[in-house]
């Protein structure tokens, strides 16, 4: 009897182990430490997972600059404008940047007529600009910046920049207008021109034209490529490429052509002007009259202004001066700008003896040459 009830003793102390410590183990298996995976792995190649094109694009992409512009909306509402925008001629356009100084950059179109449709303002706390009553020929970009100023010189905050490209779409203008029927692009060889069919469709379909002989300019990618902020962009122009052109714009079932311009090749330097200065005559007389040219070379679109000083000039010695310019060829097609400036004394009196000195200058430097007109 005693037997039997150790034997239940130890049987019931065998089952509370059990409960405690779970299930016995197979005998092929081993406990597991504390914090190991009970998953059994399973024999197979997994793939490594491959980032969405979002995911990759936020950790490869630089952190770009927020926006500081806001477009006004209807119902006093205000939201950041988007790279682009259509909108419908006659809108009033309103842009707001943030910050006590704000510069503005607009299509030169409204500057260039002084428009009083487009006001600019200053607030405290932020710069506004106000288009009414819009049109086509407003198309184009408009940004503004933030500027940093020590007294009265001011600089740009590359930090604090917004700009968005606007469309006007009015009812038959494909095409922005533009204030001639007639348009001449120079063609240099160290940098790109630009024919500018510019449109107010974003979806437009713009081609290039030769007028004569007539058929289509390829824009192939390689030496010609349209932009659609731009126009047609000419990479490497040269002699082959002069002409007239036209652009053709298909948009909603309608075309329209554009104004035709005149691609004229320029091969001269770029830099300060080349200049030459000469007198009729070195060698004078009292009484006699003389004048002295000053002379440029140079591209056809860059404008120069000439200075002078001379012997009488102390003294208010009048003399006459006359600037004049005029496009010629020199040869396969090249064409120059040739810009003058005569500087005429009659009536010479000794006093007007001496050196007369021409300073040219343009957008890119200045360059001073002289003569000496004497008594014999």
């Amino acid at each position: 009897m005693k037997v039997w009830l150790l034997l239940g003793l130890l049987l019931v102390h065998e089952a509370l182990e059990d409960a405690v410590t779970g299930q016995h183990l197979p005998k092929n298996k081993r406990p597991k430490e504390p914090g190991e995976n009970r998953i059994k792995p399973a024999n197979k190649k997994v793939k490594p997972k491959i980032p969405k094109i979002k995911d990759r694009l936020s950790v490869d992409s630089t952190p770009k600059t927020p926006s500081i512009m806001m477009q006004m909306m209807d119902k006093g509402r205000f939201q950041k404008p988007a790279a682009t925008l259509s909108l419908t001629a006659g809108q009033t356009l309103e842009l707001r940047c943030k910050g006590n100084k704000i510069g503005w950059s607009y299509p030169a179109y409204l500057d260039t007529f002084k428009d009083t449709r487009l006001s600019v303002k200053q607030h405290e706390r932020y710069g506004q600009l106000t288009l009414v009553n819009s049109t086509a020929a407003d198309t184009g970009e408009f940004s503004c910046w933030g500027q940093l100023c020590t007294g009265y010189v001011c600089r740009r905050d590359e930090a604090k920049t917004g700009s968005t490209y606007i469309f006007f779409t009015e009812k038959g203008e494909i095409f922005v207008p533009s204030p001639s029927y007639f348009d001449v692009v120079y063609l240099n060889p160290d940098r790109q021109a630009v024919v500018p069919c510019r449109v107010t469709v974003l979806s437009a379909r713009v081609t290039l034209h030769r007028e004569f002989p007539a058929k289509e300019i390829p824009a192939n990618g390689t030496d010609i490529v349209y932009d659609v902020k731009r126009g047609f962009v000419y990479l490497q122009p040269h002699s082959d490429h002069q002409g007239v052109v036209y652009c053709k714009a298909e948009a909603g079932g309608k075309s329209q052509i554009s104004v035709k311009y005149q691609l004229l090749y320029a091969e001269v330097p770029r830099g300060p002007p080349s200049t030459t200065i000469s007198a009729s005559a070195n060698k004078v007389k009292g009484g006699d009259d003389v004048s002295v040219l000053c002379t440029v070379l140079g591209e056809p679109d860059v404008e120069v202004e000439f200075r002078w000083i001379y012997p009488g000039q102390k003294d208010e010695r009048p003399v006459t001066i006359q600037d004049t310019w005029r496009l010629i060829h020199r040869g396969r097609g090249h064409t120059t700008r040739i810009s003058q400036s005569v500087l005429t004394v009659e009536d010479l009196e000794t006093i007007d003896a001496g050196d007369y000195i021409c300073t040219a200058q343009n957008p890119r430097g200045q360059t001073t040459v002289a003569t000496t007109v004497e008594f014999s």
